[in-house]
């Protein structure tokens, strides 16, 4: 029987299907598609049986239809929000009209009562700070007088707004941001549209250290009810200090929670006069927190809308003068505090409503914990509070090397660390040094993408060892050993790319007390931040510690790196004020390598006489009798990156004038359009075709093209000049170390005579169909590909400029 059959009739009642053998082979093979987790293999397989394409094409409709729905409604949101904006703004100008017509009237008579106003308030707030501190009546007075000091900065009429250089606003980014100066501090403003519910998302802003990494310590001393289903909270909070030439700083605020009469939540906050919490003068220096908060308004869509205000002074006149900018820059404010709360609501949201697996085993909250413990770790070495159990071991001006130790055993305790380090302690090198005319997020990338350039391997292993259980010694440390090597991973990105996790395994590392090998589950976890082509980079970091998967959740981590903090443009330095440029000659050959073609705007802005001021920490752990030996062995250590670091950063400042580095992938808009133009030219059809993903530029499109397309010069040998996302997980490289490539190394003996002997038809006849053969990747693994493609790229004045290949069904064996 062929088709359907039946048991009875009518209605279709008892009725099967009877399939064929071949369909019986395509759902086995669905079913095998949907159960392998290995991508190469699932696109191999639905190449090889149209039947799973139409599935897979189905299951992608679906999801973009999905995607389109909640775009849709994300847009109808930030219609609606932007009128409310336009109707704000037109009101302000009318009032503003009426304002400037009333004061040109009264002029004299305004500035009198003005005057006689100002004065007022000194006498009162020094007399009425410790009655406000002790009745309740005084502390709703206080807290009322807050929300009506935040709500116009909530709304944008108090304080002059402008918008971040380089944040472009629109559906993928987290929002409208907004900076000031004016204020008497820094300021910045933020309106965003939030997934969660309105109390859901102040619960989560209220609690700041879940997303504020600077929060050293936040303690609510008292809390109780007011109106409005509100309440207040008196709250002391220290923030870590940035840099080691500068002392953390504390707040004393009250906190008021409160509801309005259309629904919408707000939590303002504002520093308090009087005494508070007793600090030592030396630890900590008092900062003000002027009227801040949060506004969260339910929408009819779901979820909410969110206006954020944080307006601080951190007397920058107690500071250094080099640092002055640091505590006077709103943008550096925003990266830190701001676009942090964002990030993380976002975060949340998203993990609440995905069901999407994670690579390895850890969930994306537990990544998150992962980075916070970074980031604490690296603040502690960075500040050495005594609190922490940190004192001053000593202080080399010449070379600008601050040492400090720690021998705590609750230090111990929360490092997870071996029993036989209970006579030990930490030791922490920290540096500082300034930088011209190198913006942070480019150095930071670079000594990501490079690290073998300034990383030691032996000493990187080494650092692990007190976390190994029957280590009973650490093993002599030699700054110039190198035995070993490290393969950086993967580990995943948060939005905008502003933050990069990468696990960096130690293979190879021998023990000088006879043990074969370090523990496998011990690796060192890395973070780079601060390098996102959509994000502020007033701060970049790269940090790392030892990791183990037997680490308890409490444990915190022996975190270093290096942070680089972007000061203010310096148009006034001359060459005598300049970094000197000898011994940049090899480094920087090297580097321009690495470099693209072009410079962002931003970069240029920022690489144009801009200072940065560079933070170097590394913490090693040791034994009590080994403490002097570990201590010559860190200064000797620390000054070789120090040395690295200068040679690098100098390279990069020479070259930024002549050629730049784009950190994200495929930035170069006109190589992928003349890419795809040529191919549609010379071979006919459209290179992305069907794979063209609905909203995305042609670079975001042929980045995640899923073939390979490689690129290379027409030298004599040619060398590969770009790739896209394909390309590279084929080749096991980056797009930096790429251009160290050149095409022989990669092609098989066969291969590598039909490619080359391929080339002269190209040039000729502008492309040329290749058979399927083998390459090589840069790990030295064989890979296949079924045919390849190889044409002609031009110039939109037709000179060639290189020439393109693309390998199609390609597969590691």
């Amino acid at each position: 029987m062929n088709g359907n059959s039946s048991g009875g009739s009518g209605s279709g009642a008892g009725k099967y299907v009877k399939y064929t053998a071949e369909q019986i082979e395509a759902l086995e093979r669905v079913y095998a598609v949907r159960q392998n987790p290995n991508l190469m293999q699932r696109q191999q397989m639905i190449y090889e049986f149209p039947v799973l394409a139409n599935i897979e094409c189905r299951d992608k409709q679906k999801k973009e239809a999905f995607q389109l729905q909640v775009l849709n409604r994300k847009l109808s949101a930030i219609n609606k929000l932007l009128l409310e904006e336009n109707d704000r703004l037109q009101q302000q100008v009318s009032q503003l009209v009426y304002e400037n017509k009333y004061v040109c009237q009264q002029l004299k008579q305004v500035s009198a009562e003005t005057a006689d106003a100002s004065c007022e308030p000194l006498g009162t707030k020094s007399q009425q700070s410790s009655a406000l501190t002790s009745n309740t009546i005084g502390l709703v007075s206080l807290a009322q007088e807050t929300l009506n000091e935040f709500l116009p900065k909530a709304t944008g009429t108090s304080i002059q707004w402008v918008h971040i250089p380089g944040i472009k606003p629109g559906p993928d980014s987290l929002g409208d941001i907004t900076i000031s100066n004016s204020g008497g501090g820094v300021a910045v403003r933020a309106c965003s549209l939030v997934c969660l519910e309105p109390r859901e998302t102040v619960e989560i802003l209220k609690d700041r250290p879940s997303w504020f990494r600077d929060c050293r310590k936040f303690e609510v001393f008292t809390k109780f009810p007011a109106g409005n289903e509100g309440s207040i909270e008196l709250i002391h909070m220290q923030v870590y200090a940035p840099t080691t030439l500068a002392h953390a700083c504390d707040f004393w605020t009250l906190r008021y929670t409160s509801c309005l009469e259309d629904d919408s939540l707000v939590v303002c906050e504002k520093s308090m006069y009087g005494a508070g919490p007793n600090l030592s003068a030396s630890e900590f220096r008092r900062a003000k927190m002027l009227p801040s908060g949060y506004v969260v308004r339910p929408c009819e869509e779901g979820g909410s809308t969110l206006h954020i205000v944080d307006h601080v002074n951190l007397e920058a006149r107690s500071v250094p003068e080099v640092l002055r900018p640091l505590y006077e820059s709103p943008k550096l404010l925003a990266q830190k505090m701001t676009l942090a709360a964002l990030q993380h609501l976002q975060h949340v949201s998203q993990e609440t409503l995905s069901d999407a697996t994670h690579a390895f085993v850890w969930q994306p909250a537990v990544l998150r914990a992962f980075s916070h413990k970074l980031s604490r770790g690296f603040n502690d070495a960075i500040n050495g509070l005594s609190d922490d159990g940190w004192s001053l071991m000593s202080d080399d001006a010449a070379d600008d090397l601050i040492i400090s130790v720690n021998t705590t055993n609750n230090m111990f305790t929360a490092l997870n660390l071996t029993k036989d380090m209970s006579s030990g302690g930490i030791l922490c090198v920290k540096a500082s040094m300034l930088l011209h005319d190198v913006p942070p997020a480019l150095l930071v990338h670079f000594l990501r993408e490079h690290r073998s350039e300034w990383a030691n391997n032996q000493i990187d292993a080494d650092t692990t060892m007190p976390y190994r259980v029957g280590t009973d010694a650490l093993p002599e440390f030699d700054p110039t050993a190198t035995s070993g090597s490290q393969t950086v991973m993967p580990l995943d990105s948060t939005i905008c790319n502003n933050e990069i996790l990468d696990i960096i395994r130690l293979e190879g590392h021998s023990l000088s007390h006879g043990e074969d090998s370090y523990c496998r589950g011990i690796c060192l976890l890395q973070m780079c931040t601060g390098v996102g082509e959509n994000a502020v980079c007033a701060c970049s970091e790269l940090i790392f510690a030892p990791i183990s998967e037997t680490f308890p959740d409490d444990a915190l981590l022996l975190s270093s790196g290096f942070r680089i903090l972007l000061l203010e443009s310096d148009t006034h330095d001359g060459p005598s004020n300049r970094l000197e440029s000898g011994g940049m000659l090899d480094q920087g050959s090297n580097l321009q390598a690495c470099l693209a073609t072009n410079l962002s705007a931003r970069e240029k802005s920022e690489s144009n006489n801009s200072r940065s001021l560079l933070i170097i920490a590394f913490q090693f752990p040791f034994r009590s009798h080994l403490q002097k030996d570990v201590a010559i062995m860190a200064q000797k250590y620390v000054r070789s990156l120090i040395s690295s670091v200068r040679r690098i950063a100098l390279a990069i400042s020479s070259a930024l004038p002549n050629v730049g580095l784009k950190p994200t992938p495929c930035s170069n808009e006109s190589l992928t359009q003349w890419i795809c133009q040529s191919y549609s030219y010379f071979v006919g059809g459209e290179l992305l075709g069907l794979n063209r993903r609905q909203g995305d530029s042609l670079p975001k499109q042929l980045w995640h093209y899923q073939d390979a397309i490689l690129c290379c010069s027409l030298k004599s040998l040619p060398v590969l000049i770009f790739g896209n996302q394909g390309g590279l997980e084929m080749l096991e490289s980056t797009l930096v170390a790429l251009q160290d490539i050149t095409l022989d190394k990669i092609f098989k003996e066969s291969s590598h005579v039909t490619l080359f002997s391929s080339i002269p038809n190209i040039m000729q006849e502008g492309f040329a169909h290749l058979p399927g053969g083998l390459c090589m990747s840069t790990k030295g693994r064989y890979v296949s590909y079924d045919q390849a493609i190889g044409w002609k790229v031009l110039t939109p004045n037709h000179s060639v400029h290189c020439l393109a290949l693309a390998f199609f069904r390609w597969s590691f064996l």
